[in-house]
């Protein structure tokens, strides 16, 4: 394997497998948490916005879908970040598997694209080195990670609410990822719904926010990526975002939303959190120089590029 660009066989599985045994959800919302990157002021307001909606008479279900560590490379954050999120509902991304069951050669297990920089790549593995002997410090929740699945299906409506870190084949997928919805993926969007049965597929890993809706064999299906809740994914935009499943809308406006299967809303909500003081202990663990300070501290300032017209797919004219 090449180091943060090749995908461990562990990360595979079916798709004809991903919706065989889905779990009811009895809750009102759920919140779908991807890309939380050890940011506990992200967390913090998180569980703010799931209190201010049962403070409105609706329950709130909060689902982690992975990489919920990867800036926490102290003891005292990395403790107090998993043991937060590993009281609600989790699975795997390819930064907390590695970090309870590290494959050898995968580096950070991130199975980048080739348009993705070489120095990003290394940068990863050099975050990905760091953060897991933080990790061994605490066999525990090495342990509890471990135990966590790669993917969920849950029954939310009648609706089949599928789960996953990266896409329908791979923890590590970029399959749903915005440049694949924007290099055209229909075909195969397609046949992964056939063979799953979701009808709505919920994603991160990638980074960056995708909405998408579109009949498959007369049945209305829809995507939800939100690249991350725990760093700004739109230009001049520090907000995170995550993705609310519910048939009510928020009170809290949305960045994008739609209005997908059977009147379900899908939503990127965003994560108002407080940006100077995690930027503050950010710059603590990670200083000028370091790995993590090249490849993230900009877009924790500023955000990514996009607008919220580019979320939407298929995109307008």
């Amino acid at each position: 394997m090449t180091e943060g660009r090749s995908c461990p066989l562990a990360y595979r599985y079916q798709p004809a497998a991903l919706c065989a045994d889905p779990v009811p959800v009895a809750e009102d919302v759920i919140y779908v948490i991807g890309g939380l990157y050890g940011n506990p002021f992200a967390l913090d307001e998180i569980e703010s916005m799931a209190l201010a909606e049962e403070r409105q008479g609706r329950s709130v279900k909060l689902v982690f879908n992975g990489d919920f560590n990867w800036f926490n490379a102290s003891d005292e954050l990395f403790r107090d970040i998993n043991s937060r999120v590993l009281s609600h509902t989790a699975i795997l991304g390819n930064v907390d598997y590695e970090l309870a069951t590290p494959n050898s050669g995968a580096g950070c297990g991130c199975a980048y694209p080739e348009f993705v920089d070489q120095g990003v790549v290394e940068r990863s593995n050099q975050i990905m080195s760091r953060l897991q002997k933080t990790a061994g410090s605490h066999p525990d929740i090495q342990q509890q990670l471990a135990a966590l699945p790669r993917y969920q299906c849950l029954m939310f409506g009648g609706l089949k609410v599928l789960v996953l870190h990266g896409d329908p084949e791979s923890l590590a997928g970029w399959g749903l990822a915005h440049e694949s919805f924007a290099a055209g993926n229909e075909h195969r969007l397609e046949e992964w719904f056939r063979e799953s049965g979701a009808d709505v597929m919920v994603s991160t890993h990638t980074c960056l926010p995708v909405l998408w809706s579109g009949l498959v064999q007369g049945r209305l299906c829809a995507v939800a990526n939100n690249g991350s809740s725990g760093m700004g994914n739109l230009s001049g935009d520090a907000r995170g975002l995550i993705t609310r499943i519910s048939r009510t809308a928020s009170t809290l406006g949305p960045v994008e939303g739609l209005v997908s299967v059977a009147g379900l809303r899908l939503d990127l909500m965003p994560v108002n959190y407080n940006v100077s003081a995690w930027v503050e202990q950010f710059d603590q663990l990670w200083p000028a120089g370091s790995s993590a300070a090249i490849s993230y501290r900009q877009r924790l300032l500023e955000g990514a590029s996009l607008s919220p017209s580019d979320l939407v797919f298929p995109l307008s004219p």
